[in-house]
């Protein structure tokens, strides 16, 4: 599992909270191909020949036009594209749920979503959660709760239980939280603090 330097991260003094408030955080987006650059890329096939697409989407709530194999996923196109490194790349399987984003609102797991289905969709990362500075009810409840250990998994947690809330409103038990979290894996084994941290920041939500 590629853990995108975290571990260098570390190294570098770069706490968990910091991570959650800054790297998480960012959100501004620049549509990635313009003038003489997308003009470039519209010629160019695929190494195997394949006729590239072109997406044209709202990304965090900016406009963003890129040309893409049309095999490739909506994760490495949000990773190695747009740059978008909050999104993680986990088992690649969708069975881990690190790679968690929304399309149109709806939590969706980007290693299995194609790009190219997204031309013309709003899709949200982790990066465009919070309102400038001020931090996502959901995000805020984590760094309160300390609703991680390592991080790898934080920011699919945080989109999953952004979207559980909105789509089937607040869950009446932690059991149900538990229940509707399931297809997130976090690893640390961290899951009581995030249980906490999604009770505290789905009565905020509502």
């Amino acid at each position: 599992m590629n853990q995108d330097n975290d571990a260098g991260r570390a190294r570098s003094g770069v706490s968990r909270r910091n991570f959650l408030g800054g790297g998480l955080v960012a959100a501004a987006v620049t549509p990635l191909l313009t003038g003489q650059a997308e003009a470039a890329d519209a010629a160019a096939p695929t190494a195997d020949g394949v006729p590239q697409v072109t997406v044209r989407a709202a990304v965090n709530g900016d406009p963003v036009s890129v040309r893409v194999d049309p095999r490739a996923t909506l994760l490495d196109t949000l990773r190695e594209r747009l740059d978008l490194k909050g999104t993680k790349k986990g088992c690649d399987r969708g069975q881990c749920g690190a790679c968690t984003v929304h399309v149109d609102g709806r939590r969706v797991l980007s290693c299995l979503t194609l790009a190219a289905s997204t031309n013309g969709r709003a899709v949200t990362t982790i990066e465009g959660l919070a309102d400038g500075d001020r931090l996502h009810p959901m995000q805020q409840a984590f760094v309160d709760h300390d609703g991680l250990q390592c991080g790898f998994c934080t920011p699919g947690q945080i989109m999953s239980a952004v979207a559980m809330v909105d789509d089937e409103g607040p869950a009446r038990s932690d059991a149900e939280i538990r229940e509707r979290m399931s297809g997130n894996i976090c690893r640390c084994s961290a899951y009581p603090r995030i249980v906490d941290a999604i009770r505290d920041a789905q009565q905020v939500m509502r």
